[in-house]
């Protein structure tokens, strides 16, 4: 069993009051996932808002390539497609984390 050490446990104890100590980690871990869910969402919104699209159809009509691979374009595929898969991936850890499993 890992232990966390008692200055830690005292921030822990001051962010989440309630519960014992695994609780209150996994309280503290799902605000914070949810909290990167909540950002890769919003940069893929502003993204389908700038281009009009879904990051599928800007893959598919090969937005970059049209606007001659500028830096702008290139560096919004990269942020959007990071954003899609950060979803993905949150989304995964969450229902993970309401599944209950404690195995490592």
């Amino acid at each position: 069993m890992a232990m966390v050490s008692e200055r830690i446990e005292r921030f822990i104890s001051v962010l989440e009051p309630e519960g014992d100590i695994n609780a209150k980690i996994e309280r503290l871990v799902t605000n914070e996932l949810i909290r990167r869910l909540n950002r890769y969402e919003l940069i893929n919104r502003r993204l389908e808002q700038k281009y009009g699209m879904t990051f599928a159809k800007f893959r598919e009509r090969e937005v970059v390539k049209e606007r001659d691979y500028s830096f702008e374009v290139e560096s919004d595929f990269w942020d959007w497609e990071m954003a899609l898969d950060g979803i993905e991936t949150v989304q995964e850890m969450l229902a993970d984390l309401k599944g209950g499993s404690d195995e490592a």
